[in-house]
């Protein structure tokens, strides 16, 4: 069986949709003929490369603010070639290769859509093209012959907003690669005592609610140091405020770290802080989870799953900042108890099903 998977973008970019997309293909190649088809806005990367057994072709766009993802050239290659793949199984909703993808769909090909679907866009103007689109995304999901969802939050978002049929919607969470975390022990005994690090991961967009642990940060005792790995537009506004508040030179930005670093940034941290208003999963918090460090997270969409209280806490919108620093405060010191989450292995066998049954 030959797989095409259309995303955005693809490794070596790191994001939930490109782990998720590099994640799966590398355990289907086994079993499957597998093409990652994406599109590279920088120009730099290889047009047509090999990534673990796994071919990768890169297609030129248009992504004004990381966005969209707009490539005429990606559609003209689905259009001409898509009936060589058996499956075409096209990602994330929230940009134009999905939509190129569901409508390049001829009849020999099945087409399946994994959404990662927030329910908006996520600043003003995303926001209000986002309604009008509605009526071009409804065709994504009204031409697929499954539908994947990493979450019940969003599956239920997914039927209510567009109706579709829940006998082709299925949940598979995200999974973890527990093989990345084996020396988590040792790194977290390399630990300092003297600093307690509040951890971030994640795009830079205003959204994700960043800027309420940079207030939070303020308040709390200069032990404590924040930081940030990630890009994207809202940096500047950020940087901004942390030299506003003062709190600047307890801040440190990182970005395009490699799964090593990225896993060392997990288990050093006494605390990840996810704010975000609008998550379809939350992979961050299940790889924090399996460093050993406890969570904070907004009590909204998907990541409410999370939220236990012994390992996830949760705090409410409108964020207070008081109760923020109490919260990081008292889950700093929280050691995290025996955790279940599913692994990509699992994940990859649910979703074989799903392929097969289609």
């Amino acid at each position: 069986m030959k797989i095409a998977q259309v995303c955005p973008r693809f490794y070596p970019h790191i994001g939930g949709v490109e782990t998720h997309v590099y994640e799966i293909s590398k355990r289907l190649v086994k079993d499957f003929e597998i093409e990652v088809i994406t599109t590279d806005p920088t120009g730099k990367l290889p047009m047509i490369e090999q990534i673990d057994d796994i071919i990768v072709r890169r297609f030129k766009s248009f992504a004004p603010s990381s966005a969209y993802y707009i490539s005429p050239e990606m559609y003209i290659f689905l259009k001409k070639y898509s009936y060589k793949y058996d499956i075409i199984h096209a990602h994330n909703y929230h940009a134009i290769p999905a939509l190129l993808a569901s409508l390049a769909k001829n009849n020999k090909s099945k087409f399946i859509f994994t959404p990662h679907y927030h329910g908006r866009g996520h600043t003003l103007v995303r926001n209000i093209l986002h309604k009008p689109y509605k009526i071009l995304g409804r065709k994504i999901f009204d031409r697929s012959d499954a539908i994947i969802c990493v979450s019940r939050f969003e599956k239920n978002l997914v039927l209510k907003d567009f109706g579709v049929s829940s006998s082709k919607v299925y949940v598979i969470p995200n999974g973890i690669n527990f093989d990345e975390f084996r020396y988590i022990d040792q790194i977290k005994s390399e630990r300092s005592c003297d600093e307690k690090i509040i951890l971030y991961v994640g795009r830079l967009e205003k959204y994700k609610g960043v800027e309420y642990i940079i207030r939070a940060l303020a308040k709390l005792s200069r032990e404590y140091t924040f930081e940030v790995i990630g890009k994207g537009s809202y940096k500047k506004d950020l940087i901004s405020l942390a030299r506003k508040l003062g709190v600047l030179n307890r801040i440190r930005f990182y970005q395009n770290l490699d799964r090593r670093e990225l896993i060392e940034k997990y288990a050093r941290a006494n605390v990840l802080v996810l704010l975000s208003k609008y998550e379809a999963y939350g992979l961050v918090v299940a790889e924090a989870l399996a460093c050993k460090t406890p969570c904070i997270v907004a009590n909204t969409s998907a990541l409410s799953e999370w939220i236990d209280n012994r390992n996830v806490f949760g705090i409410d919108y409108p964020i207070h900042i008081e109760k923020l620093v109490n919260l990081i405060k008292e889950v700093s010191g929280v050691s995290v108890k025996e955790v279940n989450i599913p692994t990509w292995d699992v994940a990859v066998e649910k979703l074989k099903r799903v392929y097969r049954g289609v």
